[in-house]
């Protein structure tokens, strides 16, 4: 089978979408499949992989800090129909996605999109804020966003919870499929002790890490309040971030406007082949955001056999099990600091959390997503043809 997928980012971008994207094309590549990917283009980053496929970008960048896409390539153009390819897997609903559906409608290809994220969360990127514009910009996306599922063969979802919430929202049962997403967990399983970073070996305190796009939606002051508060009791602890975006100069004034600079590290973008290495060295995962499909990287943080402490929200309590591998709070900062607390002050709670944690990450395998994905490909292959019989 030879599969297009049609992202606006992909590397040398960093983000949740991207890493899905890559591991899912180098499993069914494994698998003897075809891939091609159809995204931005990536101004001067040397080509590591074959068959990428180039839309222009500006210099300009959007709200969200990603390259403005201009969603026509004369070469794509050209190319594209000797490619033969047998389906297209669309990741964004809009840009490159709406292209998806015209180059499908062109070649005569069925359509499977993944619902990546909750859209409609992301209006404060608009740049006036009023609640009444913002409440207008909420609509136009669900407007949007309709119309684009309508004209999709089937939709990939990686829960439960977001596949009751399309249907409430859409009306689009019989579409929905869901395929859990997975990890390459040999990085997790390669690690040695030996090998941790110098820069998280702290002598007396132990570390929370997070991972993440520094980014309204991801609640990162909540987050960070709620480590302030443990330092209080917990002058030793530290808290470590791991990512880049729009909010890192706030989110570093807000650091120190509460005078915990020297507990706080922003590490900025870690390449996606050392993250396993720092996750490794922290002694426990927090995580806040109340927007996530799914928690991607806390799937990576139970890999590498990290307790919990995360707000109770959709994506999240999909993979963590209250007071079986980790802790679930309400989303405020009292409660998210007495979870912290807890774990702190109980090694052997820490210890039992992680090793569930860990045995939990071995149902996190890409390979196992890979295999379902292709059942949806033939699955959606099928409708298309019935359809057009009709």
């Amino acid at each position: 089978m030879h599969i297009g997928h049609f992202t606006n980012t992909y590397f040398p971008t960093i983000s949740g979408v991207v890493r899905q994207i890559s591991a899912l094309r180098q499993a069914h590549l494994e698998l003897g499949h075809q891939v091609s990917i159809f995204t931005q283009s990536s101004h001067g980053y040397g080509e590591r992989e074959s068959q990428i496929f180039h839309y222009p970008t500006s210099s300009f960048t959007m709200p969200m800090d990603f390259p403005l896409i201009f969603p026509y390539s004369p070469n794509v153009n050209r190319r594209l129909p000797a490619l033969h390819l047998d389906i297209i897997h669309a990741h964004h609903p809009f840009v490159l996605g709406q292209v998806a559906l015209a180059k499908a409608r062109e070649l005569g290809l069925p359509v499977v999109f993944t619902f990546h994220t909750l859209y409609w969360e992301h209006s404060h990127f608009f740049p006036i804020n009023f609640p009444f514009v913002q409440m207008l910009v909420k609509d136009v996306i669900h407007y949007r966003l309709r119309q684009f599922l309508k004209n999709c063969h089937l939709i990939v979802v990686y829960t439960e919870t977001i596949r009751d919430l399309l249907i409430q929202k859409f009306g689009i049962e019989g579409q929905v499929f869901i395929v859990p997403t997975g990890i390459d967990l040999a990085p997790y399983q390669k690690i040695s002790q030996t090998r941790l970073c110098d820069r998280m070996r702290r002598a007396g305190g132990l570390t929370m890490i997070s991972v993440g796009r520094l980014s309204l939606e991801k609640n990162w002051h909540t987050l960070i309040r709620a480590a302030y508060l443990v330092m209080q009791t917990h002058p030793k602890f530290r808290l470590v971030l791991i990512g880049d975006g729009p909010q890192r100069k706030e989110l570093e004034y807000y650091v120190a406007e509460l005078g915990i600079t020297g507990q706080v590290d922003f590490l900025g973008k870690v390449g996606f082949e050392g993250i396993p290495e720092y996750l490794m060295a922290a002694d426990m995962f927090g995580f806040a955001s109340t927007t996530e499909t799914i928690g991607r990287v806390t799937m990576e943080a139970m890999a590498a056999g990290l307790p919990v402490v995360a707000v109770n929200a959709a994506g999240t309590r999909d993979l963590v099990t209250h007071g079986r591998d980790g802790l679930l709070t309400d989303n405020n900062i009292h409660a998210l600091a007495g979870a912290i607390r807890l774990l702190l002050d109980n090694v052997e709670l820490r210890q039992e959390f992680g090793r569930a944690a860990s045995r939990k990450a071995g149902n996190f395998d890409v390979k196992k997503e890979a295999q379902k994905m292709l059942d949806v490909y033939y699955n959606a292959i099928d409708v298309y043809g019935r359809l057009n019989k009709i």
